[in-house]
């Protein structure tokens, strides 16, 4: 690839070629462990390797691309987002990347690392108290801020159907792609919900080449959101559980909802660093306890996928670096990490075909992988 992809002389859509290289196309990690005995592998995707380290890359691509596509976003307009921290870091890089402005509201409660990003990012970062509204507050000062500046784009990224799309397009098949390779069928998908994307892009997908594959939402047991509607307590997953049930969420299509403990994600999180070198966040402790919890209850033979949907260098500041207590209902404890193995990232998305820019020498664009 040319190093004047990126430069600011490219047009939007040769930088967009470039930033998908950087973004998606992560490898799924088999995890081997023993839960209370019993030998058990997880598959995750290590998501945490997308261009500014979480998942939600992927959903902020695929929305600016859109957004140019359908003429939403024209360039140099500026781009408005509410967001709990990762949504706001990857609009803040890709769209600084493509040449926009970049407000970010969020609330003050946020880790500083995830404030910090966005700021180095160049972006404009306005904090919001809870008695200003919390989450809530952040999307109507959002929409506020749109509506005064001409040409402004809001991703929306809570109402956006392209959200779910971005992971129905690319998420998904490469789970069932990276599965397939390996005489592998998928049994269940889980996922922490914040925006809903990631549930219900994978599971559309799956669900469509594996009509009986599970679909488990994953949530705070201590702000079960999912379960009630509403907000009913104070967690600590930042990026999930955000006051109220998302609009792309339609959890009439999804299985029964699987609530995790604060403490114990956090003890699993620190558990899949410490043990096996992954640096992940504590939503990924999360999505990881509820997969266990979804093979107790399945044949031993069940493929249960998940999502490491960040790293941890976002919570330094957090009870994820600091000793957590360990209670009877904690199931980290029985947990016993053995190693994991990476099965290989999607060949058919390794090389974009329409860019002949990106074409390994020798390739042509009508040869097959």
């Amino acid at each position: 690839m040319s190093l004047a992809v990126l430069s600011k002389r490219a047009t939007p859509e040769a930088r967009l070629r470039g930033l998908r290289i950087l973004v998606g196309n992560t490898p799924l990690l088999a995890i081997e462990c023993e839960d209370d005995g019993m030998p058990r592998v997880v598959y995750a995707k290590a998501e945490y390797l997308n261009l500014s380290g979480s998942i939600k890359d992927r959903m902020a691509l695929h929305i600016i691309r859109h957004a140019y596509e359908t003429a939403a976003l024209k360039p140099g307009g500026m781009i408005i987002e509410a967001t709990s921290g990762n949504t706001g870091i990857s609009f803040a890089a890709i769209g600084r990347a493509l040449g926009h402005p970049v407000t970010i509201f969020m609330p003050n409660w946020m880790s500083n690392e995830r404030k910090r990003l966005i700021q180095s990012f160049g972006a404009d970062v306005r904090l919001v108290s809870a008695a200003d509204g919390g989450f809530l507050g952040s999307i109507e000062l959002a929409e506020q801020e749109a509506r005064k500046i001409r040409g402004s784009f809001l991703p929306r990224q809570f109402a956006n159907a392209e959200n779910v799309r971005a992971h129905e397009l690319t998420t998904g098949p490469e789970i069932f792609q990276q599965l397939r390779w390996h005489d592998l069928t998928p049994s269940a998908f889980v996922a922490g919900v914040g925006t809903g994307g990631t549930i219900m892009g994978v599971g559309a997908h799956l669900r469509r080449m594996q009509p009986s594959v599970l679909l488990h939402p994953v949530e705070p047991a201590n702000s079960p959101t999912l379960s009630t509607g509403r907000k009913t307590g104070a967690h600590r997953i930042q990026g999930i559980s955000d006051e109220f049930i998302p609009p792309i969420v339609n959890l009439d299509g999804l299985d029964d909802v699987i609530a995790i403990d604060d403490g114990d994600e956090i003890l699993m999180a620190q558990k899949l660093a410490a043990d096996l070198g992954l640096g992940v966040g504590i939503s990924s402790g999360a999505n990881v306890l509820a997969a266990l919890h979804v093979l107790r209850s399945l044949p031993p033979d069940a493929v249960v996928v998940t999502v490491l949907p960040d790293d941890n260098k976002k919570y330094l500041s957090t009870d994820l670096v600091r000793a957590e207590r360990v209670h009877s209902h904690h199931r980290t404890p029985y947990v016993t990490m053995h190693s994991f193995r990476g099965l290989n990232r999607v060949c058919s998305v390794c090389v974009d075909a329409t860019d002949p820019g990106n074409l390994p020498v020798g390739w042509s664009t009508n040869r097959g992988h």
